[in-house]
């Protein structure tokens, strides 16, 4: 397929015709781990917070809750190693918690593959070509994440994320998509040593 024509209606529909059956086909799945974090964790369900889409576009990403909300005595909340719980960390290194992501893909807002999308307040911090990493939408996965995902530095994640951007294409998608279940099942790259997840990305001047 022209790499042009993916990029647009090829890519588009790849989400569709992968996203539509997965989500009937994982849909216990999805309410089994909804009650699970309604028991664990009590309420919302949900994660949601807003996320850079498109060219740098908000949307709200949905994610199964992982954390609790617990605060100091100041009424803070803690820090996230704190608050991930042993059931939250599951979640986590299964990837469970991204499944309602599914649902930013069926809207058009994220795609299957791409780079993750991050904090809203990073945008200020990229280079100008760490900001190349939104010409296309984020992604549930990407090239990133099969390549050490939180166990690498970010800008060698933005630096693999802009290589994305400019060899997007069908064959590379799948075999991303291919290389995502085996990470999956291998459980790697999870976690920064010392950190929930990763550290805040303050600038590559920093």
């Amino acid at each position: 397929m022209n790499v042009i024509r993916y990029r647009g209606l090829g890519k588009r529909l790849l989400d569709l015709c992968v996203t539509v059956p997965l989500l009937i086909l994982l849909s216990p799945l999805l309410g089994l781990v909804a009650l699970l974090v309604r028991f664990r964790l009590g309420s919302p369900v949900l994660f949601r917070q807003q996320r850079p889409g498109l060219h740098g576009k908000p949307f709200v990403l949905y994610k199964f809750r992982t954390m609790t909300d617990a605060r100091d005595e100041q009424g803070h909340l803690l820090p996230d190693s704190e608050r991930l719980t042993p059931f939250g960390r599951f979640l986590r290194s299964t990837s469970l918690d991204e499944l309602p992501e599914l649902w930013n893909v069926l809207k058009g807002e994220m795609s299957l593959v791409g780079p993750r999308p991050l904090l809203m307040r990073y945008l200020d911090r990229y280079t100008p070509e760490q900001m190349r990493r939104h010409d296309v939408k984020p992604g549930i996965t990407g090239w990133a994440q099969v390549n050490g995902r939180n166990a690498l530095t970010w800008e060698k994640k933005f630096e693999l994320d802009v290589w994305y951007v400019d060899h997007l294409s069908l064959g590379l998608d799948l075999e991303i998509l291919a290389l995502t279940f085996w990470k999956t099942l291998k459980r790697e790259g999870i976690s920064q040593p010392g950190q929930a997840t990763m550290e805040e990305f303050m600038g590559s001047q920093s």
